[in-house]
This record gives C-alpha cells, structure tokens and sequence, in this order.
C-alpha cells in the first residue's frame, strides 16, 4: 500500500527537474524559480486581500474599546489622566494606522465610543492640551523628587549642627531657599494643572466622551468581553475557510492541469503545471499549521499548563518538550542520513562526478582502481560480462539491475 505512493511521489518529483528525460537546462530552471517566486507572492498577497473581507478581532473590538470598557478601570479621578495617557501615546508612535475605514466593522457598542475618541484626539488644540497635561505630571513628579532631595539635605544640615559639627548658617539658608524654591515652583505646577484639568473637562469633546464610557452599563460589558471571547476562539478557523476558497481553487485547477499534461505527454506543460502544484501547496501547508498553532498553545497549552501548576507538577512540561525535542532531532537525522544522505546517493553522486567510490577522490577517465585507497572502481555484470561501476545498481552497457549487496 506505501510502495504505490512512494512511486508515485518519486515520479512527481523527477517531473520537477526532469524535461523530455533530461535535466531541465539552467537556463529553464531560472525561469521556473522565478515564475515559482513571483506566483507564491502573489498566492500571498491575494491571501491577505481575501481574507481582510474578513473582519479580525481587533477591528470588530478595538484595542481602545477593550480599555475603555471591558477593563472598566475608567473613574471620574482617573479617566482624564488616562485619556491624556493615550493621546499622547498615539502622537508619540512611530506606527501609522491603516488609513482604510473600519467603523463600519466595528461592533455596535464600540463603535460611537471609538468616533467620541477620535474626535477629541484628532482635534489639534484638544491633543496639545492634553499632552501638555501629561507634560506638567511629568514635571510635577521631577520637581517633587528633587524637593525630597533638597528636604533630605536640609535636615541633614540641621542633625550636624545639633551634633556640633561645623557648618556655616549660610549652607543651611541657601538650602532652605532652594527648598522654599522648589516648593513655590511645585505649587504654582499644581495651580496651573488643576486650571488645565477644570477647562479639559468642560471641553465638550471630553465630556461627549466621558458620558459615552459612564453609559456602558455591566451586562453590556459582560456581553462585550463574551463576543470579544468568542471571536478570540473562532477567528483562526474562520480565516482558514476564507484562505481555503482562495487557494483550493487554484490547487484543483493546477492538479487537473497536471494530471492533464502528464497523461498526454506534455513535457513542458507538465514540467511548469507540478511546479505550480508545489507553490499553491505551500501556502496551504502553512495556513492549516497556522491555524493548528493558533488553537492549540492558546487554548489547550494554557489550560494544560494552568492544570500543571495548580497540581505543582510543571516539571512534566518541561519533560514532555524535552522528550518532543528529542524525538524530532531523531526523525531529521534519520531523514537527512538514510533518505537525503544515504550511502546510495552518495555512491551515485561519486559515479556520476567520476570519482573514487569509497574515498571520493577525482579520477582520471577510465581508472579502473583508485590511487588513494585501492579500491576497484569496476565490477563484471553477471548478464552482459561487460565492466561497469563496481557500486552502480544498474549495468551500463545492458541495463541489468545488480542483486542488492
């Protein structure tokens, strides 16, 4: 049952490098790579128009929406901080955002929350006024730190002179005039913040936001986090399905090409057809590993890990990886040694490149023992009685198959 399959895989890939049962020219293998490159780039670009029909989980439920209502940590003390917080990371990044419209995409209940963001970050003086809030948190926090200092230097001052250490009267003023400094500055940081806090929280842009954020109610969080939940879990298979319609067509298209060309004897159309049927495979090989990463770490892993920790025996992970890893060094090097690399190959290559079959060393035309080691390079062929390769499995005066040695 095996033996027709690996004749048939064996057929298939000498019709990859083989054209009118002779190597496919240099010149023609250039042209096939090329074709072969330019085709898997566009199987790869038409995938990612494809399947950007599809709406993803961060644009159905953007990352903002998550933060704003999902999290829930927004109140009245913090929520102008953290929008000021966003704000000011969304000038401050180098990343440009896909400038294609996905409102429509997103869900119902985040998408006028996400517009009320936009409106107040995309408005020029509401942005620089916010980011000049994060700004004077940032000075208030230095100035505050090197008031510490100076306080901390000043009472240092202070236990000398009580100890009776020499220290002039004029160390202690002008530390206690950079402290009474330090803290006017503070004040008047403070002053300005709590004026800059009253008139963003009039504006009316942050205050269309902030009521659209204290209107979601509980159950509509709960209902969000439970979409958000279950888009996580279906997407990877979903986006298989639009990938599939993509590239099954093609893969059933390039097969019956294939099949095709082969049965009526077309070298040069099955030469190019198997090589189509190769590219489109590899997308296909890649998205179903794609999705089998994407469902099995992030749900069966995570639980199995969680179990693992809970009964305190995350050891058996660590085993089983170390097990997989050896298992999978075992399989590449039995591929690479006994399929790729097998004795047989090696004796084909030295023979067909005129070299010792036992050392490798290059002989001269006709040799018939090596100079290095000895060994004879011919043999008789029991049918014929004519000389050939010592280690060729076929005669090469009479084709005959030499018995296995």
């Amino acid at each position: 049952m095996l033996r027709p399959l690996l004749d048939k895989t064996d057929a298939f890939r000498q019709r990859l490098t083989r054209l009118d049962d002779q190597p496919v020219g240099k010149a023609a293998l250039m042209v096939i790579i090329f074709l072969d490159l330019f085709i898997l780039g566009a199987l790869f670009d038409g995938l990612a128009d494809h399947t950007r029909q599809l709406a993803s989980p961060d644009e159905r439920i953007p990352a903002l929406c998550r933060d704003l209502v999902i999290e829930g940590e927004w109140n009245p003390s913090n929520r102008l901080d953290r929008l000021a917080g966003l704000v000011s990371q969304h000038y401050a990044s180098e990343f440009t955002p896909d400038a294609r419209p996905a409102a429509d995409r997103r869900h119902a209940l985040c998408a006028p929350i996400v517009a009320a963001f936009e409106a107040v970050r995309d408005d020029a003086a509401l942005a620089r006024s916010l980011r000049e809030l994060v700004g004077m948190q940032r000075q208030a926090r230095d100035l505050h730190a090197e008031l510490e200092r100076v306080k901390g230097a000043y009472d240092t001052r202070l236990l000398e002179r009580i100890a009776g250490q020499a220290r002039t009267d004029a160390d202690t003023k002008a530390i206690a005039g950079e402290a009474a400094g330090r803290t006017a500055a503070l004040e008047e940081l403070v002053r300005r913040q709590a004026a800059l806090r009253t008139t963003l929280d009039e504006a009316p842009r942050v205050h269309a936001l902030f009521s659209r954020v204290a209107g979601v109610t509980e159950a509509e969080r709960t209902a969000l986090r439970d979409e958000l939940r279950h888009l996580n879990f279906w997407y990877p298979a979903q986006r298989l399905g639009m990938e599939m319609l993509f590239l099954l067509p093609l893969l059933l298209a390039f097969y019956l090409w294939n099949s095709r060309s082969t049965a009526r004897r077309r070298p040069f159309q099955t030469l190019v057809s198997s090589h189509l049927l190769v590219v489109v495979v590899i997308p296909v090989f890649l998205k179903v590993a794609e999705l089998v990463y994407d469902i099995i770490p992030r749900h069966f892993l995570r639980q199995l890990i969680e179990l693992l920790e809970s009964l305190k025996l995350v050891a058996l992970w660590h085993y089983l990886v170390i097990g997989v890893s050896v298992a999978a060094a075992l399989a590449l090097i039995y591929l690479f040694q006994k399929k790729l690399f097998s004795r047989e190959r090696l004796l084909q290559r030295r023979i067909a490149h005129g070299q010792c079959q036992e050392c490798g060393l290059g002989l001269p035309s006709g040799s018939r023992h090596c100079p290095a080691c000895g060994a004879a390079q011919l043999r008789e062929c029991e049918q014929c009685g004519q000389a050939t390769p010592a280690h060729g499995r076929f005669c090469q005066a009479c084709g005959h198959e030499a018995p296995p040695s």
